[in-house]
C-alpha cells in the first residue's frame, strides 16, 4: 500500500485579529478528511525565524525537516496591498532543496470581492523560483468577514465544494510529482 502523502497547511500571516486564520483552519479540516492524505498546520506566526539574517542561513531545523517531507503544500494566505505577507516570504526563504518538484495550492483571502486573487498572482513567480509547481485550481475567500462567524464557523457551504476541487487537484499532482522524484532520475 502507497505511504500517505504529507500535504501541510501554511498560515501565512501573523497579524493581530486575522481573519484568515478561519479559511486556514478550514481548509486545514478538509484535508484532514482526505483519506491518504496526513497534513499539518503550519503558522508562520510561530516559527522561529532570525529576522537579522536571510535564505537558509536563518533556516528553521523543525520547519525545514517538515517540507522536506512533505509532498505538496497548501499556503493560506490574507492579501496585503496587492500582495503577500513579507512574513510568508521570509518563512519561504528559509529553505530552498526542500521544495524542488513538489505541488502547491494556494488560497487567497481578503476583505474585498476578488478574493485574495492578487496575493495569489504576486506569488507564482516565487513559487516558480523556490521549484514549487503550482496547481491551477486556487481557493479565493472574497469579503472574508462575511464567511466565517466569530467562533470559525463557515457560513457558506460553497467552500465545501470548491476546496474539494482544490484538494482534488493537489492531490493527484502531489501523487504524480513523488512518483517522478522516486522514479526518475533528474537530468
Amino acid at each position: 500500500m502507497e505511504r500517505p502523502l504529507f500535504i501541510p497547511v501554511i498560515l501565512g500571516t501573523a497579524r493581530q485579529g486575522r481573519e484568515s486564520e478561519h479559511a486556514a483552519k478550514f481548509v486545514f479540516e478538509q484535508t484532514k478528511k482526505r483519506a491518504g492524505v496526513e497534513t499539518e498546520f503550519i503558522d508562520v506566526r510561530t516559527l522561529p525565524m532570525k529576522l537579522d539574517d536571510a535564505g537558509e542561513q536563518m533556516k528553521d531545523p523543525k520547519f525545514s525537516a517538515t517540507i522536506e517531507r512533505c509532498d505538496g503544500l497548501i499556503i493560506v494566505t490574507p492579501e496585503y496591498n496587492h500582495s503577500f505577507p513579507g512574513l510568508l516570504k521570509h518563512a519561504l526563504d528559509m529553505n530552498l532543496k526542500e521544495y524542488i518538484h513538489k505541488a502547491v495550492g494556494i488560497c487567497g483571502v481578503s476583505a474585498g470581492a476578488f478574493g485574495g486573487a492578487r496575493v495569489i498572482e504576486t506569488l507564482l513567480p516565487v513559487m516558480r523560483e523556490l521549484g514549487l509547481v503550482t496547481i491551477f485550481e486556487d481557493v479565493n475567500f472574497a469579503r472574508i468577514g462575511t464567511l466565517f462567524d466569530e467562533r470559525g464557523k463557515l457560513l457558506d457551504e460553497n467552500f465545501v465544494r470548491r476546496v474539494d476541487m482544490f484538494l482534488n487537484e493537489l492531490i493527484w499532482m502531489s501523487r504524480v510529482l513523488r512518483h517522478g522524484r522516486d522514479n526518475i532520475t533528474p537530468v
